[in-house]
């Protein structure tokens, strides 16, 4: 028990802790677009649900944790090309460039979630850009079924990702007991849930109330698409690139609202 309140295990904890936090945000932003097509009595039991889903299927997959490592390591099937052409070598002579990209498992649930993402995006756009498509009467009143599959199938890929890192960030070799690294990140993940849940309704009210933020955040969902097929096809694009330009751009976004308030108070001076 003195090995789960070390000073390692304290920092560990709450370093994985904000990194699920911070993979949560796709998350919190997708339920907000999806949720935002019910009723809005059905729009918190949705987000509730939803999260719940997240909850138990990260920690579903961290019990796994020994499968979840071979996720990178099986290939299935190779595909004959490879984007990668500076880094990767697979087989060959030395120097050789690979011809081909493996596919493992892991490739494959990027690979199909990074497609549902871009795909999913793309037709929001098409509905939010034509305004006489709306859900109205019975519609509304089965999607409630269709947005939790939604949720579900995308929570597979963002829990894959989450659970990932934190094998990643906590090694079982680095405790004595096996329990601790387990407890760890079982605690980092219900932690980072009730974070998500508690902001998760601020979030969509915002998103859904602005119709510019709700298209920027539905090509932020265009570009994690973007960057899940890049994963799956072996070539890694880094984290802080993305974050950083679409908090740039959320930025810019900002801006913008405040000069429109500004502009409607000045109008109606």
């Amino acid at each position: 028990m003195e090995e789960l309140f070390t000073t390692h295990s304290m920092l560990s904890l709450a370093t994985l802790t904000i990194l699920e936090i911070v993979l949560g945000i796709d998350n919190i932003v997708f339920l907000a677009i999806l949720t935002g097509k019910l009723p809005e009595k059905k729009q918190p039991r949705a987000r509730t649900i939803g999260l719940m889903l997240a909850a138990l299927g990260r920690i579903a997959l961290l019990f796994a944790i020994s499968w979840i490592i071979t996720l990178d390591k099986t290939v299935l099937f190779e595909l004959p090309f490879n984007l990668n052409t500076g880094n990767n070598l697979h087989g060959g002579e030395a120097g050789a460039v690979a011809s081909t990209t493996p596919i493992t498992m892991k490739s494959l649930v990027l690979l199909l979630g990074g497609l549902f993402l871009v795909g999913k995006a793309t037709w929001e756009i098409g509905h939010q850009l034509d305004p006489h498509d709306e859900s109205s009467g019975p519609r509304a009143a089965t999607s409630f079924t269709a947005v939790l599959i939604q949720i579900l199938l995308i929570d597979l890929v963002f829990s894959l990702d989450s659970v990932l890192t934190a094998v990643g960030m906590v090694r079982p070799e680095d405790y004595s007991e096996h329990w601790v690294p387990m407890s760890i990140m079982v605690t980092a993940v219900l932690v980072s849930i009730a974070v998500m849940l508690a902001f998760s309704g601020p979030v969509s009210d915002f998103v859904n109330q602005h119709p510019s933020v709700k298209m920027l955040a539905l090509a932020f969902l265009i570009l994690i698409g973007v960057v899940l097929i890049a994963e799956a096809l072996s070539t890694h694009i880094p984290r802080g690139y993305i974050y950083s330009s679409m908090a740039f751009s959320l930025f810019v976004e900002m801006l913008n609202l405040r000069a429109s308030r500004a502009k409607v108070r000045s109008s109606g001076a």
